[in-house]
């Protein structure tokens, strides 16, 4: 890991590509996993504030599930998260055409709500941590993602590339410039490794 600032930065958000195609995966990230997407409390205030208006945008069961726990509930570890829909799903995920999507997103498309979708989801692949002293940042590699990770290969995007926008809602413009930085410094710092190997033999 590298830091930046107090951030801890996982080598693999510079050096794994990724890049979400949805026609393989099917949005299925928010349909499977142990819990609902982590929340921040400002978040969770934000989702109170505009629930009326999302509602809307909620398939039936979402719609249940969300006015029997709340929007937002606490999981087996105590964090605050995302309810879901039979243990299962995202109560805010939505079905179109065969893919699924949040409906948070889709009402901010729109532009009937602040609030664009947890950025817990935004920043995925990428996993942050806070601790006392600093916040890391890793590279999460989850197998539905797997169509994602052979496109971010296929384009040559990595990861940091891909999330520019996430990264940048979540930590500032300034830190994304650094985190570009530093990666064009790791590629540099790659080559001229390769040319020494190549010129000791």
């Amino acid at each position: 890991m590298l830091q930046i600032d107090d951030k801890l930065i996982s080598f693999d958000v510079f050096e794994k590509h990724f890049c979400c195609d949805l026609p393989q995966c099917l949005g299925n990230c928010c349909v499977f996993g142990q819990s609902g997407a982590p929340l921040e409390k400002e978040e969770i205030e934000m989702l109170e504030s505009e629930i009326q208006i999302i509602e809307s945008y909620l398939k039936p069961s979402g719609l249940k599930a969300i006015k029997k726990q709340g929007v937002a509930i606490k999981d087996f570890d105590g964090d605050m998260v995302t309810p879901l829909i039979n243990g299962e799903e995202c109560a805010y995920s939505i079905d179109v055409d065969g893919i699924t999507f949040c409906a948070i997103e889709r009402a901010w498309l729109d532009g009937k709500v602040k609030f664009r979708k947890p950025i817990s989801c935004h920043l995925y692949p990428i996993r942050v941590k806070k601790y006392s002293t600093f916040t890391a940042i890793n590279y999460d590699q989850w197998s539905i993602c797997e169509p994602a990770r052979a496109l971010g290969v296929k384009e040559g995007i990595p990861v940091y590339k891909f999330l520019k926008e996430s990264i940048t809602r979540a930590f500032g413009q300034k830190f994304y410039d650094e985190v570009e930085a530093t990666a064009i410094l790791i590629e540099k710092q790659k080559l001229e490794d390769e040319d020494g190997t190549k010129d000791q033999s």
